[in-house]
């Protein structure tokens, strides 16, 4: 981004002064400047008589929080959401917005997607600042905190019906992100475990019993699990013998680093 600024003073050096003061530059800053007019002495004192102007120029790097601000604006802006307040919060390597406001719905979407979308393009803005990785979070009030509960809860429900009746249950297609907080609940629970079929957007979690267990049960376990392989999916599920959340995502993913 570069940056000008015009210092005016009665000569040259005091408009050069007044330039560097405008932008907060010190005598180690460095910029270019140009010297657009020249001091002239009124005659008699009384007559005519002109400031010097002086001209500096700096090419200033781009934040990447204040690019993926200024898009998320932009984008709030060309969906007619002119109500909504964006509530910023910034470290050196990463950037939270916080939006609210009456519409906000607009902004969540059907399950969140309409915000995942929005976060995943911002972390691509961002992250083309430059060549270091900058973490980007958009969030809307306590939103993404409730998702995760409701994930957990919901995978600790299936988890338990797996283990009791043997049989495997398949998800809608989420996110890595929303994946990694299903696999991470279902290991918590013993005799249960899950992993992911699908590819790209297709990509779901399916939660059944856990195939090191069966042996140890008896009765309706056995039964629900044993049926014909006729009715079993064709893909191998992916076991965890370590019983550690799987991580599909390989550290990137919709929350994680975008090259």
């Amino acid at each position: 981004m570069i940056k000008e600024v015009i210092g005016i003073g009665d000569t040259e050096q005091e408009a050069l002064e007044n330039a560097k003061a405008q932008l907060g530059l010190d005598d180690n800053s460095e910029f270019d400047f140009e010297v657009v007019q020249r001091a002239e002495k009124k005659v008699l004192g009384i007559f005519g008589g002109k400031q010097a102007q002086v001209k500096i120029t700096i090419n200033e790097k781009d934040n990447p929080a204040d690019v993926a601000e200024t898009f998320i604006k932009d984008v709030i802006k060309a969906m007619n959401l002119d109500t909504l307040t964006i509530e910023t919060e910034k470290t050196d390597t990463s950037a939270t917005f916080n939006i609210e406001g009456d519409d906000v719905g607009y902004i969540i979407g059907r399950r969140g997607e309409t915000l995942d979308a929005l976060q995943y393009l911002t972390s691509l803005v961002a992250n083309h600042v430059d060549n270091s990785y900058f973490k980007i979070t958009v969030n809307t009030g306590n939103y993404r905190e409730k998702r995760e509960k409701t994930l957990e809860i919901l995978a600790r429900k299936l988890a338990f019906k797996a283990v009791k009746t043997g049989k495997k249950t398949s998800l809608e297609p989420m996110n890595p992100y929303e994946r990694r907080i299903l696999h991470t609940t279902v290991q918590k629970v013993k005799g249960a475990t899950s992993w992911s079929e699908g590819e790209n957007t297709l990509r779901h979690v399916v939660i059944g019993p856990d195939p090191k267990e069966r042996g140890n049960r008896r009765g309706g376990y056995r039964t629900g699990y044993n049926r014909s392989r006729s009715n079993r999916s064709n893909t191998k599920p992916q076991t965890n013998p370590d019983r550690k959340p799987l991580d599909e995502s390989g550290g990137a993913g919709l929350y994680g680093r975008i090259d």
